[in-house]
């Protein structure tokens, strides 16, 4: 792990946090590993394989882990997005829709958990990436804004849980949701009462 080497972000390629403790590095490394197994039917894949296995063989002892961690925060503070000339910069309103009922997707699933699982509401990165079926890219997006915004929030074991804001987002959600339904009806039902007059 020589500083002259390219820098691979491991904590990306495994979906962890990087506060993430043994148990959940443990988890999501057995996970990717039986994903991209070269004996797996469908997502085989030895090169991400082979990668999971690195990642993990660095971040699961304290000391390369600690070594590692000295280079990312270097790598992150240094980290400047580059756009190609050529790429294609403008969004289609069709793909900011879909964005935001993939974040109101999200929200109801971890919300729905904190309902249901008061005592452990976290989620593994990972089955979110699985429930939106889009890129990692995508999924890193979605998990950015509604983190921002204040909806979500990374626990210590580095699952994704609901906030107190994102709650109060998806009841207002559903209660705007609830009021376009009836007024919907409403307007549905006023021709019938004037047919009847």
């Amino acid at each position: 792990m020589e500083s002259a080497e390219p820098f691979v972000d491991y904590y990306d390629l495994l979906q962890v946090s990087p506060g993430c403790d043994a148990k959940m590095l443990e988890k999501a490394y057995r996970h990717f590993a039986q994903k991209y197994h070269p004996d797996h039917p469908e997502t085989a894949d030895v090169e991400k394989f082979q990668e999971i296995i690195e990642a993990y063989n660095v971040l699961r002892d304290p000391e390369t882990r600690a070594k590692y961690n000295e280079r990312y925060k270097r790598e992150r503070l240094n980290g400047f997005a580059f756009v190609p000339q050529d790429e294609d910069i403008r969004i289609d309103a069709k793909s900011a829709v879909e964005d935001a009922e993939t974040h109101e997707k999200i929200l109801y699933y971890l919300y729905k958990r904190r309902r249901e699982h008061a005592e452990d509401p976290g989620v593994v990165g990972y089955f979110i990436e699985k429930l939106i079926d889009c890129s990692h890219e995508n999924y890193q997006f979605h998990i950015w804004y509604l983190k921002s915004k204040g909806f979500i929030s990374v626990t210590e074991h580095g699952t994704l849980e609901i906030t107190i804001e994102g709650v109060d987002h998806v009841i207002s959600m559903s209660r705007e949701t609830e009021e376009r339904k009836l007024l919907t009806q409403e307007k549905g039902e006023q021709p019938m009462r004037r047919a009847g007059d």
